[in-house]
């Protein structure tokens, strides 16, 4: 009897232990189970003597007569870097038809995926709406519409996620896939769903079409995990690239493999080539500009007149699933002939992915491209005494090709200007400054923080290898620093907490995954005494203040003719 009574509480104890631990467990760990049974891509390599994990391969149509010779093969130095990006190169057959598969072939290395036009499973049921779903972090669900019937999504009609429980939350409408184009909403998994495993793909209806309120079928597909899925994919003349999440889980390190497999699950489509549009009369703008955006409308006319009166010309934006008039304020500066253009990007913690995309993307129509956020401003202290702007101000100060006759001398060109930051602080606001970031924000920081980089595009190493601030240069190319006597960047970073906390949890920063967990407490992403709570703190208007700086503040004033009354110039 006395063994029996023991026995009883650690059977308890055990099976609360597996009970909890499994959602736990299967939520986190890399998605391999879900995939045996949809279309995907395969990656398969075969090495017995290579450092890193790439190549300069060749992609031809299925054929028994292809053969690769010494002038069609050259070796690289890609890798998979920091959990997000996987970089094929150098493919010179590409398939003649969309969705075609590829066979890559090489000596010593053996790749080959197929990559179909749908690329991974879809469900559809009589009511419903065919679409793919993808488990995001903090139980959030991407519901991916088919591309044959995102013309069919009414902007204006409520949708709503069936679950296998029956549960029925909102389908929030997110934002648009491009190329194809495919409608994305988000719905919240619920907790009763959370809890049953496998975590099965809900159903996209109208309200009006769950009528009989019926749980979704055991037979839809589970889930697509964020943690192991090939996101998107870009086709160039010579290169496809796809970016992958769940290669590197650790940050800073660049895989080295001498035999790998990979069978991954995909959202992206393999698309004829893309670029970014130019005006083929006419030379590569000398300045772009990039950045990643979320919910920036408020401050982006300020950012693009600015930077477009010194010398940008074009600006593209990578739009990380902002919900706000992001898109009335792109179209309004189109509308006034500015260069704007942006793409899709929903994607979490994906800002190093995104600005290697867009070096290879603007490649043939930029020349130098600016990577900076939208409350950061380039300033030179020369241009304090100048009346007026001029388009040439950014340009005259990047570098131009050298021809370097004296051996003694580094031969190496510059490909990169790295640009110190003063980081401001609210500056007493309480609130947005109506006439703007620049003209309400003027105490700052003793010391510059971090830098943010100016980069030619042709001197970008083969692997796009970033860290945000800047990229690894090919050989033959050299990094900069600027003297801050020459060029700073005003970074506007901590506003009036009412801006401020509307960008606590939602970065798109790398290295801080969640500010509400205490994960890599001691990045320079954090807030220094904030913690991980969006708590306005007692001196939060004074905080941040050990210089007043109205350097830009004036400067702006005389060249934009502002005064303390008039209306903002920049909404």
């Amino acid at each position: 009897m006395t063994r029996k009574v023991r026995m009883i509480p650690s059977i308890f104890i055990i099976t609360s232990i597996f009970f909890f631990a499994t959602p736990y467990h299967l939520y986190h760990y890399d998605f391999i189970s879900a995939i045996n049974d949809v279309p995907k891509i395969t990656i398969t390599i075969s090495s017995k003597n290579i450092k890193n994990f790439a190549v300069h391969e060749n992609i031809s149509l299925p054929s028994d007569e292809f053969a690769i010779t010494d002038n069609n093969f050259q070796s690289s130095t890609n890798m998979i870097k920091n959990d997000f990006l996987f970089a094929f190169a150098m493919i010179f057959h590409l398939p003649s038809k969309i969705g075609s598969p590829l066979s890559l072939v090489l000596p010593l290395y053996i790749f080959s995926f197929y990559f179909p036009f749908t690329p991974c499973e879809t469900q559809q049921l009589p009511d419903s709406i065919s679409s793919l779903s993808i488990l995001m972090p903090d139980w959030e669900v991407f519901v991916i519409v088919s591309p044959d019937y995102t013309h069919l999504i009414s902007p204006h009609d409520p949708y709503i996620c069936e679950f296998e429980t029956g549960d029925v939350p909102p389908a929030i409408p997110a934002s648009e896939l491009q190329i194809p184009v495919r409608s994305l909403f988000k719905c919240e998994l619920p907790k009763r769903d959370c809890r049953r495993l496998p975590f099965k793909q809900p159903i996209l209806m109208k309200p009006s079409e769950n009528r009989n309120n019926k749980p979704a079928p055991t037979t839809s597909p589970e889930m697509l995990r964020w943690t192991f899925l090939v996101y998107d994919s870009l086709t160039m003349d010579d290169d496809v690239v796809l970016f992958v999440k769940g290669l590197n889980n650790r940050q800073g390190i660049n895989r080295e493999s001498s035999e790998f497999n990979l069978v991954v699950p995909s959202v992206a489509y393999y698309t004829k080539p893309r670029k970014l549009k130019g005006n083929e009369k006419l030379e590569r703008a000398r300045v772009c500009a990039c950045t990643m955006a979320y919910n920036v409308g408020k401050f982006l006319k300020e950012w693009v007149l600015y930077h477009s009166k010194i010398g940008v010309e074009k600006f593209i934006l990578y739009d990380n699933a902002s919900d706000n008039d992001l898109s009335n304020v792109v179209n309004e500066l189109v509308r006034d002939g500015y260069d704007v253009k942006t793409y899709s990007w929903v994607w979490p913690k994906t800002q190093e992915a995104g600005f290697s995309r867009s070096a290879i993307y603007a490649k043939d129509s930029c020349s130098w491209m600016m990577y900076i956020d939208v409350d950061e401003f380039v300033y030179s202290p020369q241009w304090s005494k100048l009346s007026h702007p001029s388009k040439s101000l950014l340009p005259s100060m990047l570098p131009n090709p050298k021809n370097v006759q004296d051996s003694s001398l580094d031969k190496r060109q510059i490909g990169e200007l790295t640009i110190s930051c003063y980081e401001f602080g609210p500056s007493n606001k309480k609130s947005h400054p109506i006439m703007g970031v620049t003209q309400g924000y003027n105490c700052r920081r003793k010391v510059e923080n971090k830098h943010k980089s100016i980069v030619l595009l042709d001197a970008v190493d083969h692997s796009l290898c970033n860290v945000i601030h800047h990229f690894i240069l090919k050989q033959g190319y050299k990094i900069k620093k600027v003297n801050v006597r020459d060029m700073v960047l005003n970074h506007y970073k901590f506003q009036a907490w009412s801006e401020f906390k509307a960008k606590f949890r939602r970065r798109v920063s790398a290295y801080v995954v969640d500010w509400t967990k205490e994960l890599n407490p001691r990045s320079n992403d954090r807030t220094p005494g904030l913690g991980c709570s969006a708590i306005e703190p007692k001196d939060w208007p004074s905080k941040f203040c050990e210089v007043y700086d109205n350097c830009l503040k004036d400067l702006t004033r005389r060249w934009f003719g502002l005064k303390c009354h008039d209306p903002p110039l920049f909404h």
